[in-house]
């Protein structure tokens, strides 16, 4: 009854969604824009799990899929995995053609090197600053990509910006994102602004994720006013801990759904004007805080503390510029990359966050590590920061709510501004738990109001059921009860719906709301299977974290898996193998069958071929009296028919199913004739058997010569010894026969999982030959780099020691002429000397002048002596 009222809940929803898609199936016909997103997050690090990152991806990717965009996504996955899935994803952006929207969303540990952003896959093991472009991916490698393929809009959104438990030896990293910059067309944001790292959250979801997903479904709102929109909101949920940051150069026109002209206003837009366009001073401290906070611009930051530089939020504000001063300063040095530029950095910022960067590169260059007393200062755009400033950036990066740094919590912005969040948003529930490998979980989803809808020149996305019934209270709601009651459960419904025949060819029910995995992970995912934690997959791959049994892994399409793992309570599928066989093998004999609610049946009398456990000493298959167990264990009496004899035209063996052999029964084969049936290879459907259904192993099988066996009924004796030797003779070679048969369909067998074993092996070693010849890239690359690095220092080197030897060269010349002018100088002044000695001695002595008479009194000339 259970079963069936699932059946009935599925065909249910899938009606509603047929509904739905006729009724909103491309509104517009020729719909032209395709929306594709890839959506991953990790949280379960080998160096520390993370609380929100999985949970914040599969609200982003419902979301998503509500606004029409083709999502894959995933979540823990390891570097394999996480290079792939972006490979696959840009590759897919690359055949998608020019009218493609492309949204990218990393939740994780993000990490910055040299003026580079890194995403951090779950496995990264991470000691120091050199194992950062080994073991996580560098971002600006498919940031480059997308922009090379020409695309409508670019969406890269790094949820990233955490402390993270890396590079614990050797020289510390900076923290948080590295400032960046967007390409033509595209859209980088950040959940914290550049240098900067979020407060720890324990959950369910991450502020960020939150506020993007309720400015998406407000509708209405351009690309770069959605997320200064989502600034204000994060500033407000984290009480000014976290301040996310974004740069958009999309210059067309974009939505992710539209808002009717009837819809309840979002915020007061003449209030909003009016407010951007008068001065910070005008407006007050709260709305001015509230204004500059939205416009994110280093001047508007100062702008407020010029206007109120004694109020509670301009300490507040002045740790923001000084985060964003160190970035633009840092960036500029970096794209400078040289030693003047890196002398630059260390001359302002000795312990700024990037000063071991700065150190890194001047090793690299082979010249000294502290500024020389002369070099070329780089001209940068902001002036230097204030000597209390630096006091902000003195560590790896900044945290907005270090209580050292005691600030003030800010307001909430003004109602007319940015409204109070929604209750949908405020009272949303943590995802049910997810069982399976890789999938992302999936969080109840809220219906959209009415008057917000999907733009109707959107390419309808393949399988997508949120997207045709964002509006349907109805299908909403059964898929939320079913994808929480199977949850609950821990199974799938893909293989009850697809063996009761509720959808052909297509995901049914629940799998329809999940997020369809990338082809690369679905693949893995597949070769893995579900086993319970701790458990290896089939596949035995080692390093891999298992899943939760559960849920069916999805395929690229959002269709469940084949070949998954049979779990308890599910029926054994046409073609899959019972549980606790691996893909591939087959039940061997003695081996039990699962029976209902995923229990083993009870060991079979001994056929043929097998080993005479459990009989009654002395008897013999075949011989009178001996009774077959039932489905409880018990000998029941034997019936009319049994192994060997013919069934009667229409008559139907007593306890087995109409049109499914029980195990151990003969199969009837045309005219009368019963052929030996061949074994049946895994996956592969029994020969001669109606609506594909299998025989048990070991059934008994007919004579040779096709005659009928004699009927020997309950009490007779078995006719003569002639008859008895036959029966016996026809049964040995029976025995024979399906020995040999088992014989080749184990050879067979283990043949298939002897190639499997090697392409895997082959598969492995390719992947390792080729991150070796990565590695050997990079090596060979480091080591030109260091060569010309060698180079360039020995160049250097040259030419300060043809320097010097000039510099000495000019001082000797100078010492030289100065030595001559001086012997001149010296020269001419004994010539002076010896010219006024020949003067003097030429000069004729003067006589003395008499005295006169009479007294001895000389009078004055020309005046009479009296």
């Amino acid at each position: 009854m259970r079963a069936a009222s699932r059946i009935l809940a599925l065909l249910t929803i899938l009606s509603w969604c047929l509904i739905g898609g006729i009724a909103q199936a491309d509104p517009v016909p020729g719909g032209s824009e395709k929306r594709i997103a890839l959506v991953i997050g990790n949280a379960g690090y080998k160096a520390g799990e993370l609380a929100t990152p999985a949970n914040d991806a599969g609200l982003v990717a419902q979301t998503l899929q509500a606004a029409g965009f083709d999502v894959v996504g995933a979540r823990d996955l390891d570097e394999d995995s996480l290079r792939r899935a972006m490979r696959d994803f840009t590759d897919k952006a690359a055949q998608s053609g020019p009218d493609t929207v492309a949204f990218v969303y990393l939740a994780g540990y993000g990490l910055q090197l040299n003026g580079e952003n890194y995403f951090a896959p779950v496995d990264a093991e991470i000691a120091s600053a050199a194992d950062v472009p080994v073991r996580a991916l560098r971002l600006s490698d498919y940031k480059r990509q997308l922009a090379a393929i020409p695309l409508k809009a670019r969406f890269v959104v790094l949820d990233a910006a955490r402390t993270a438990p890396f590079a614990k030896t050797g020289d510390p990293l900076a923290g948080g994102l590295a400032l960046t910059e967007a390409e033509p067309g595209s859209l980088v944001a950040f959940n914290a602004a550049p240098g900067t790292v979020g407060p720890q959250e324990k959950g369910p979801y991450g502020a960020y994720a939150q506020a993007l997903v309720e400015m998406i479904r407000e509708g209405g709102l351009p690309p770069a006013e959605l997320f200064d929109r989502v600034r204000l909101r994060v500033s407000e949920t984290t009480q000014g801990g976290e301040v996310p940051w974004s740069a958009s150069r999309i210059e067309g026109a974009f939505e992710f759904f539209k808002r009717a002209a009837d819809a309840p206003p979002v915020a007061d837009a003449e209030k909003v004007a009016a407010l951007s366009q008068r001065p910070l001073k005008d407006i007050g401290a709260q709305d001015a805080y509230a204004a500059c906070l939205h416009r994110d611009t280093l001047q508007g930051y100062q702008e407020f503390v010029s206007a109120y530089p004694r109020d509670a939020l301009a300490k507040r504000v002045r740790v923001l510029i000084a985060a964003r001063r160190e970035a633009q300063t840092w960036r500029r040095s970096y794209l400078a990359d040289n030693p003047d530029g890196y002398w630059s950095y260390l001359s302002r910022y000795p312990r700024g966050p990037h000063a071991w960067d700065a150190r890194r590169r001047l090793r690299e260059l082979s010249v000294a590590l502290e500024p020389p007393p002369h070099f070329a200062m780089l001209d940068y755009d902001v002036p230097p920061p204030p000597p209390e400033e630096v006091v902000y950036v003195e560590r790896p990066a900044v945290y907005f709510d270090d209580p050292s740094y005691e600030l003030a919590p800010p307001p909430p912005p003004p109602a007319f501004f940015l409204p109070p969040r929604p209750a949908y948003i405020v009272d949303l529930a943590p995802p049910p738990p997810v069982y399976v490998d890789y999938a992302l979980p999936a969080p109840a989803f809220v219906p959209i109001p009415a008057y917000v809808s999907a733009p109707a020149y959107i390419a309808a996305p393949p399988n997508n059921v949120y997207y045709e019934n964002i509006h349907n209270v109805t299908v909403i709601d059964q898929i939320n009860r079913q994808n929480l009651e199977f949850s609950r459960e821990r199974r799938g419904p893909s293989a009850l719906a697809v063996g009761a025949g509720a959808v052909a060819g297509a995901a049914a029910g629940l799998a329809i709301s999940r997020v369809a995995l990338p082809p690369a992970v679905a693949n893995r995912a597949a070769l893995q299977g579900n086993a319970p934690p701790g458990v290896a997959g089939p596949a035995g791959a080692p390093g891999l974290r298992p899943g939760i049994i559960g849920n069916p892994g999805l395929a690229p399409n959002g269709q469940g898996l084949p070949q998954q793992a049979n779990r308890p309570g599910q029926p054994v599928l046409p073609g899959q193998p019972p549980q606790g066989i691996a893909p591939g093998a087959r039940p061997g004999l003695g081996q039990p069958l699962p029976g209902q609610n995923g229990q083993p049946l009870p060991q079979q009398a001994n056929r043929p071929g097998q080993p005479g456990q459990g009989l009654v000493p002395g008897n013999r298959p075949g011989q009178p009296g001996q009774g077959l167990p039932n489905p409880n264990g018990q000998v029941q009496p034997l019936q009319a028919n049994r192994p060997g004899q013919p069934l009667q035209p229409g008559q139907v063996q007593p306890g087995v199913t109409p049109g499914r052999p029980g195990v151990g029964q003969g199969l009837p084969g045309q005219g009368g004739a019963q052929p030996l049936q061949q074994a049946n290879r895994p996956g592969q459907p029994a020969q001669g058997l109606p609506n594909g259904n299998r025989p048990g192993i070991a059934q008994g099988l007919p004579p040779q010569n096709g005659a009928a066996p004699q009927i020997v009924r309950p009490g007779q004796p078995p006719g003569g010894a002639g008859a008895a030797q036959q029966q016996a003779i026809q049964q040995r070679q029976l025995q024979q026969q399906q020995a040999a048969q088992q014989r080749a369909a184990l050879q067979q067998q283990q043949s298939a999982q002897r190639q499997q074993m090697m392409q895997q092996q082959q598969q492995q070693r390719a992947a390792a030959q080729q991150q070796a010849g990565q590695r050997a890239a990079m090596q060979q690359q480091a080591a030109q780099q260091r060569q010309m690095q060698q180079q360039a220092a020995q160049r250097q080197q040259q030419q300060a020691a043809q320097q010097r030897q000039m510099m000495q060269q000019q001082q000797m010349q100078q010492r030289a002429a100065q030595q001559q002018q001086m012997a001149q100088q010296r020269q001419m002044q004994m010539q002076q000397q010896a010219a006024q000695r020949q003067q003097m001695m030429a000069r004729p002595q003067q006589q003395p002048q008499q005295q006169p008479r009479g007294g001895g009194r000389v009078c004055p000339p020309g005046v009479p002596c009296r």
